[in-house]
Formats: C-alpha cells, sequence, structure tokens
C-alpha cells in the first residue's frame, strides 16, 4: 500500500484528519474501543435521531498512522425486548450519503424491523461529514460521460488528465485509500464500536457491492444481509459503466415494440422500426442544430445519455419521445431534467471508482473501445467506454475485491432497472454461493425495497430481516398494478436513481 501522507499533504485535508488514538492491545484497539459522543443531529430533527464522529485509520496497514473521520447516526430499535441488533444502511453511488437514512428509512421500514434494530447509518469515507474529497474540478470538468467523437477526443483526454491531476495534486498517496474495500472495513470498526457481534446490512445500488465486500473480508461478522439492486462484482467500475450500454439495448427494443403496438396513442410508427427510426431522426437533428426541450437546448449527445435510463420504462420513454418529436418541431415542452453533480460528489466518486480496481492507462484503448461499442451499442456505447479520468489514476494500493464466497443473503431485482441491470443481480448472486435472489418480473426501476412497488418481493425481505431465514430458493414476484401510493412509491429513505453521467454541451 502507499507511503503515509506526507506532512504537505496532510496540511490540505485538515481539520478532516486527526492524529490516530495511540494503539492497545491490538492494531485496531484503539479504534474499535472508542465510546460514540452521540448527540442530537440536528435542532429541527428528533431527538431520537442522534449523530456522532468516530475515527478510522487512513490506511488499515498502518493503524498508527493519521486517521479520518466516519459521521455515524442511530436511531434505537422502538422496543427493547425485541431487539436483535442493528442494521447499517447505504444508499448508493458510490460517494453518496448515508447519514440521514435511519431518518428517512422510518417512513418505509415496517413496524416488525423498526421493532427489531437500532437503524444505523453513516457518511462512507471521502463523502460529505466523513473527511470529504473534493478535488477542487469546475462545472465543465464534472460533465461526465463524454461520447465520442474523433475531433474532440484529445480534449477529452486532456480533461481526464487534468480532473486526476488536480485531485492527485491536492491528496497525493492518502487517496489511495478511499476504497470500497477500507469502507468495508470502517463498517467493521463501526460494528465494533456499536459493541454488535455481527452487522446486518441493507444496501442499494452501489451499497451492495459494498456489502459483498464486507462479506468477503469479514464472513463471520455477516449477519443478515440484503443486496437490493445489485452490482455484478466481478465488472467495477468500467465494466459496470459499460454494462449500462448493454442493458439499454434491450430496453430499447422492448420499448419500441411496445409503443409500436400503441401508434394510434403515441404516433411514433406502427412497427419497431419506425418507432427506433422516430427517436434516431430527432438525435440526427439535434446533432445538426441542438433542440430546444424546455428551455434547454440539446444536442443528439445529450439526447442519448438523458434519454438512456428513460427507455427501461415502456409508457414513460413513449411519453418523452413524444415531448422530444413535438420539441423537434419546435412546439414547447417540459425540461427533460437530469443530475449534474458538484465537484464533491464527482471527487468522491472517482475516488472510489479509480481507487478500486485497476483502469486500463493508454487511451488509445478508450479510442478502440468507444468506436466499437458505439456500432454495438448505439444509444451509449460509445460514451460508456470513452476515456475516464481513472485512466491516469495513480496506482492502487490493492487489488480488486473477488468477491466468491458462501455468505447468505437475499439480493433484490427489477427485471428492467436502468442502473444495475438484472444480469448484476444474477452475477451477485452466483458469486454469494450462500444467497437467495428476488427478481420483480416487469418492475422498471432502481431500488425495489420499500417503495411499493412489489409486496410479494417486500414481505419476502421483512421476514428476513425480522424473523431471519432465507427463502427456500430463488423466487420470482409480481409488480403491483400500480403504487400504493405516491409518498410510498417515492420514499425519501431510498435512493433516487442517480449518476455523475451527464452529456456536455459540445
Amino acid at each position: 500500500m502507499a507511503p503515509l501522507l506526507a506532512m504537505s499533504v496532510m496540511a490540505t485535508l485538515a481539520p478532516a484528519l486527526a492524529a490516530a488514538p495511540a494503539a492497545a492491545a491490538g492494531p485496531l484497539d484503539g479504534y474499535t474501543r472508542q465510546k460514540p459522543e452521540w448527540q442530537r443531529c440536528a435542532p429541527d430533527q428528533p431527538a431520537s435521531f442522534q449523530c456522532a464522529t468516530i475515527e478510522v485509520p487512513l490506511d488499515y496497514r498502518r493503524p498508527g498512522g493519521t486517521s479520518v473521520d466516519i459521521a455515524i447516526s442511530r436511531i434505537k430499535a422502538t422496543d427493547d425486548d425485541k431487539r436483535r441488533g442493528v442494521l447499517l444502511f447505504n444508499p448508493g453511488g458510490p460517494g453518496v450519503p448515508g447519514l440521514d437514512m435511519p431518518l428517512s428509512m422510518t417512513q418505509s421500514l415496517p413496524r416488525s424491523v423498526r421493532n427489531r434494530y437500532d437503524l444505523i447509518g453513516f457518511d462512507p469515507r471521502g463523502v460529505a461529514k466523513s473527511t470529504p474529497v473534493t478535488c477542487g474540478s469546475t462545472p465543465e470538468e464534472q460533465q461526465l460521460p463524454r461520447p465520442y467523437k474523433k475531433e474532440s477526443f484529445a480534449g477529452d483526454v486532456e480533461w481526464a488528465r487534468t480532473v486526476a491531476d488536480k485531485c492527485r495534486a491536492k491528496y497525493g498517496d492518502s487517496l489511495q485509500h478511499f476504497t470500497t474495500r477500507n469502507t468495508a472495513r470502517d463498517m467493521d470498526v463501526i460494528r465494533a464500536v456499536l459493541g454488535e457481534k455481527k452487522i446486518n446490512y441493507l444496501g442499494y445500488s452501489y451499497g451492495t457491492y459494498l456489502g459483498a465486500v464486507y462479506t468477503q473480508l469479514f464472513p463471520r461478522r455477516s449477519g443478515r444481509m440484503v443486496l437490493d439492486s445489485a452490482v455484478d462484482p466481478g465488472i467495477v467500475w468500467r465494466g459496470m459503466i459499460q454494462s449500462w450500454a448493454h442493458g439499454a439495448e434491450p430496453a430499447f427494443k422492448r420499448w419500441a415494440k411496445w409503443a409500436a403496438a400503441r401508434h394510434e396513442t403515441y404516433g411514433l410508427g406502427d412497427t419497431p422500426a419506425e418507432v427506433g427510426k422516430a427517436f434516431y431522426d430527432i438525435v440526427a437533428q439535434a446533432d445538426r442544430e441542438p433542440v430546444t426541450v424546455g428551455t434547454t437546448p440539446l444536442n443528439g449527445d445529450q439526447l442519448r445519455e438523458r434519454m438512456r435510463p428513460r427507455f427501461f420504462s415502456l409508457k414513460g420513454a413513449s411519453d418523452w419521445v413524444v415531448h422530444l418529436k413535438n420539441a423537434a418541431a419546435g412546439k414547447p415542452t417540459p425540461e427533460l431534467e437530469w443530475f449534474q453533480g458538484t465537484d464533491a460528489e464527482l471527487s468522491a466518486f472517482l475516488a472510489i471508482a479509480c481507487g478500486d480496481a485497476n483502469w486500463p492507462k493508454n487511451p488509445e484503448t478508450y479510442r478502440k473501445d468507444a468506436i466499437r461499442d458505439k456500432a454495438r451499442y448505439p444509444l451509449y456505447g460509445d460514451a460508456a467506454s470513452n476515456i475516464m479520468p481513472c485512466a491516469f489514476w495513480d496506482r492502487n494500493a490493492e487489488r480488486a475485491t473477488e468477491v466468491d464466497n458462501p455468505v447468505g443473503a437475499l439480493i433484490v431485482q427489477a427485471e428492467w432497472d436502468s442502473q444495475t441491470p438484472l444480469t448484476g443481480g444474477v452475477a451477485m448472486h452466483r458469486a454469494m454461493k450462500g444467497s437467495r435472489m428476488i427478481t420483480v418480473d416487469e418492475a422498471e426501476t432502481h431500488a425495489l425495497y420499500g417503495r411499493g412497488i412489489s409486496d410479494c418481493a417486500d414481505r419476502l425481505i421483512t421476514s428476513y430481516l425480522a424473523a431471519g431465514g432465507l427463502p427456500a430458493g430463488n423466487t420470482t414476484c409480481a409488480v403491483n398494478p400500480a403504487p400504493t401510493t405516491p409518498e410510498r412509491a417515492e420514499s425519501p429513505g431510498l435512493p433516487t436513481p442517480k449518476a455523475f453521467f451527464s452529456a456536455p454541451g459540445r
């Protein structure tokens, strides 16, 4: 692993980094024996929602060196007699805060779960209140992905190098330690500080990979593990981004067939080929001259990027392509909104995504892959395979975690998930040989549990968390005819599908 921070680099992290506690009998005893000073998280939040800060080693190989802060939170179990431990949350990302999850999850978790567990949230290292990583990128530099074009590729390479250099200049070798493996180790320190023998866990999206890595490192300390909307642990992270391109093509074909059967309603064509052409004609027009959607001019790359996740929703995609058709004809339309990341969010994402696994270093690899994948996967292939700042990241402190264990876990997957395709859940289930898998047939969502999407899946997950015991075998559940209530369908305790990928305006 990398050497300890130099003093000049340490100064850039102050006051977040502090001297580590003196080692006791074991190398981590100074950390695991901490006593959190719990206090009300905020004056406008319930007194039952408590927060504290603990310290963990920056580099677990050198626990006597620099430490980082980890912000944790809790809401205690509502029934002391039924309490069986703690339930730790992660909302996804990588790079998304989770400190507020206990408070928001009380709105979606059933009483049988809230009775039994202290609900525990935390911001992973490098995120929000846990020694945040902020490299200083500009708004233009935060624009991801960068769809491949021959004339702009040299600029893309320079952009990737610049962003990586900014992070390296500010953090040096310390940047190598803001990784999923170390966050999993932080989780185990949290477990010990809370006085628990095992961690029970509910993780969404990226949180499924974090949970799986924890089971790999600490199999005997893994309790009831729910992995909702799972990442393929064998393809982090470039392969995961590329899977968005792979998964988008069958979703697009499914949508085109559905919309063609409803030509009288949408007017997009009465064959799948005609429907597909209707969309790509709008893209071609936007490539010649941006099409104004709402008040925002969007080029063809931006339309492809912003529509990619929407094609996983049959009706939603149909409605939006009609809006785009109207926009192309100069008619007023709603805004096609998209998530725009911040420097802090991008920095945390890159620290984890680049630090977890080695990426190709030769820009030519990205160029060739982007050209190849644009032909294979026209909706998103070039964007998914084009160069990223990870190409210029320093050598990783540790190799990528290979998840291969018999730990019991419940993997939950929507059939049509735009962010973590169904193939990821299948791969996670294969890697975790003691797991069971719940697939929600025809579900068009990212994140399932507690959203009113499948009562069948919710019952099975709740039973596992509350009573223990995995289902006897893998299960296919039906999606509900409609969300039970709008509030439940959009539960604030659950991650909203978002990423740091919004097409640049070029």
